[in-house]
């Protein structure tokens, strides 16, 4: 099983009292849908993950899964340090309905390959659901080679790499190397335009919370060989991508968001607004792009 397209990735909203709110979610979650992307993906880094706990993960899960009510497949974020707590929570999202699981090494001490694999296989094993690697050498301080995703692609519900390491010959290699039964995502903003022209399945991106027209946009052209309408989108929104990745995922889309006039809620603490300068420097790219006034 493959997803496909524009995979949006859900911020996850807190109340006043700090903890979630879930209505403020479900209205996340219709958005989006309306706005016509193909996937949704909570508790992702735009998603706060390493800030909630068990129950809130859970939580979290169930509700975007009720949102979306079918009409969209729910790729679930199910990472944890320890592989015993990340095979809890997979096995949970799979119960709850979730289409396919997230997982990337998450560290505190650097892991070996060896140490990698057994983590993988052990989630593997113990759900039926399609998995995703994620890598992100970001978050993780480890950039996985093409070798290795491409050994971690032989576990059989292996059907997805998400790649977000800047080299832009990667995604083409990964999908040299790896099983047919394998596809490969963009998982780093600034190479969408790169990433499809490789041919990747799909884009994995929390802009489609401040513009999921302009990520629709560039995916249709890319995927109908119309090579001069992908450049033109992407060019229209790379001051977006590079500023989400510059000031910090869910500050810029919880800013973006009120922008727009939506409401995104609070973030968890430590977690703070965007700051005045930055908000406005946002404000004036959201005006080039047409999505605010």
């Amino acid at each position: 099983m493959h997803l496909k397209g524009i995979i949006g990735y859900l911020l996850t909203p807190c109340d006043e009292s700090g903890g979630v709110d879930h209505a403020l979610l479900e209205a996340h979650v219709e958005r989006l849908i309306g706005e016509g992307v193909h996937a949704l993906a909570p508790l992702g880094s735009v998603g706060c993950l390493p800030y909630l706990d068990d129950g809130e993960r859970e939580e979290v899960i169930d509700t975007v899964i009720g949102a979306a009510r079918g009409r969209v497949p729910v790729l679930a974020g199910v990472s944890s340090l320890s592989t015993a707590s990340t095979v809890r929570h997979a096995r949970y999202a799979e119960r709850a309905g979730a289409a396919a699981l997230q997982l990337l090494p998450s560290t505190y001490w650097k892991l070996t390959q060896d140490e990698i694999l057994a983590y993988y296989r052990e989630v593997c094993e113990s759900v039926s659901a399609p998995v995703m690697v994620y890598n992100n050498p970001f978050t993780t301080g480890m950039d996985l080679p093409v070798e290795f995703l491409a050994r971690l692609a032989e576990l059989p519900n292996v059907t997805m790499i998400k790649e977000s390491s800047p080299d832009p010959t990667k995604i083409a290699r990964l999908r040299a190397a790896c099983p047919a039964k394998t596809a490969v995502y963009i998982g780093l903003n600034c190479m969408a335009r790169t990433g499809f022209a490789e041919g990747a399945a799909g884009w994995c991106t929390a802009s489609a919370n401040i513009s999921a027209s302009h990520a629709l946009n560039l995916y249709r052209c890319a995927t109908a060989g119309d090579a001069r309408g992908a450049d033109e989108w992407f060019a229209r929104q790379i001051d977006l991508l590079n500023f989400l990745m510059d000031h910090g995922l869910p500050r810029t889309v919880a800013a973006g968001l009120q922008l727009r006039g939506f409401d995104p809620g609070r973030l968890r603490a430590p977690l703070a607004p965007l700051a005045a300068e930055p908000e406005q420097r946002l404000l004036e790219i959201l005006k080039k792009m047409e999505i605010v006034r």
